[in-house]
């Protein structure tokens, strides 16, 4: 009998907290369609990376010219991907940071997102004519749609709400976004069979232009909040300079703690995702087979950050603040590792890697970003975005190179190599505590000047 009532009484939170915040329920629809339209692509760009089949991923003229170097690209397809994936994130900071500089609000976020859409439209042309190398574009493509859009999302709610706000209610957002990373799997396993991988494209397609929908509808609350507060409108330029964002990195304490928890935690998670294609390349031969694997992976983390998000998230923000957010996540990645280092069995790399990526979007992502409700929109849309972007896929090419030389030494060195990163993101969690703890409150942080030190 109690656990009805106590399903009730959860149902009956998220209700007052509907009627509480309105716009909660355009965030909830605008993170459930983000993350749905996204895990629908996902498991193909996970198959195309564990591929063993060089030439469904390279152009021809690619594996041509590393082959005649001495350098087979079946031996570097993951390390050559993230290469060139760092690459295309340096060319477009820039834009991007020219892009919020110079452009209101109500402009650059649908402007984001209309892209994204019309490049989904071209892929779909693209994968039903079979242009050579569209594997390697398609990967490069969505890991770089993963990281704009979300970032652009978390930036866009530190507008809409308020950090007493967010605390109580980037739990329930969270688990939206969990929702619909259910359902994106769930549809790419019950339709690429049927209409193919071209028209998932166009399926993607249809949630991203919902969350335009729900872009359009959010910025009435955000207008709103700032006149409240008296600040600066989203609805004006930015202005700064357009590398401001990794300035502010360099310059700030706050924000190089942050960059280095995410360094290390894309670290951990780089070393894990190497390991884990590695053994799918000697498991899996059948493309389809491969993709249906990560599809069952992606289901098992979405399960598990569901449910610490209904049953944790909210409870340890509103409560406990973003301590424990941050520091539970580092316990429970370094006991992971100190397991593989002693035993790196394949079932146990799974287990580890569900529960690192569940931990990082149920608890520490959550957290990160409700300080950003906390400063000035420099720090949210131009430091933010640079420690998502840029940052992000540094910490992505160092470890995908470093994972191919501690490979040679076993699995076992790898894990030992995780380890010691896990203890440095632990380490680190704690000093942006630290960090955060000198930040003003929230009314103080309002009168400041958009782009200042908060």
């Amino acid at each position: 009998m109690s656990h009805p009532s106590a399903a009730t009484s959860r149902l009956g939170r998220f209700r007052a907290a509907l009627s509480e915040s309105p716009p909660l329920l355009w965030a909830f629809i605008y993170f459930f369609c983000l993350l749905s339209g996204y895990y629908v692509l996902r498991p193909v760009r996970e198959a195309m990376g564990a591929s063993a089949d060089v030439q469904a991923i390279f152009p021809a003229q690619m594996i041509e010219f590393f082959a005649a170097r001495g350098m087979p690209l079946r031996d570097f397809t993951l390390q050559v991907l993230f290469t060139c994936t760092f690459l295309i994130m340096l060319l477009l900071q820039p834009v991007y940071g020219w892009l919020v500089s110079r452009y209101p609000r109500r402009v650059f976020l649908p402007v984001v997102y209309g892209f994204f859409i019309a490049t989904l439209l071209l892929f779909y042309v693209l994968f039903n004519s079979g242009v050579p190398g569209r594997g390697m574009a398609f990967f490069l493509w969505i890991t770089v749609f993963n990281l704009f859009a979300v970032a652009v999302f978390w930036s866009f709610m530190a507008d809409v709400f308020s950090n007493a706000e967010a605390r109580k209610f980037y739990g329930y957002i969270g688990a939206a976004g969990t929702m619909g990373a259910f359902l994106g799997p769930v549809l790419t396993r019950s339709l690429v069979e049927r209409i193919g991988i071209a028209n998932l494209m166009l399926v993607s397609a249809g949630f991203l232009s919902v969350c335009v929908v729900c872009i359009l509808r959010l910025r009435l609350w955000a207008v709103a909040r700032e006149q409240e507060r008296k600040i600066v409108s989203g609805e004006v330029p930015m202005g700064g300079e357009i590398l401001a964002g990794l300035k502010l990195i360099a310059r700030e304490p706050l924000l190089r703690w942050l960059a280095v928890m995410v360094v290390t935690g894309v670290g951990v998670g780089t070393l894990l995702y190497n390991e884990q294609a590695a053994i799918v390349r000697r498991l899996y031969t059948d493309p389809a087979a491969s993709t249906a694997y990560y599809a069952t992976l992606d289901l098992a983390v979405n399960a598990l950050t569901l449910v610490v998000q209904l049953l944790l998230t909210r409870f340890l923000l509103s409560r406990y603040g973003i301590a424990p957010a941050l520091l539970i996540p580092g316990a429970a990645i370094i006991l992971g590792f100190s397991i593989l280092s002693a035993s790196p069995l394949p079932v146990m790399v799974a287990i580890v890697q569900v529960v690192t990526r569940a931990s990082e979007f149920s608890l520490a992502k959550p957290a990160r970003e409700t300080i950003y409700t906390r400063v000035g929109r420099e720090w949210r849309y131009k430091a933010g975005a640079a420690i998502d972007t840029v940052i992000y896929r540094g910490g992505d090419l160092s470890f995908v190179w470093l994972h191919k030389l501690l490979s040679a030494f076993g699995s076992n060195v790898v894990f030992g190599a995780g380890l010691l990163v896990a203890s440095v993101m632990t380490f680190g969690a704690w000093r942006l505590l630290r960090e955060e703890s000198k930040l003003p409150s929230e009314r103080a942080a309002a009168a400041a000047p958009a782009g200042s030190t908060p």
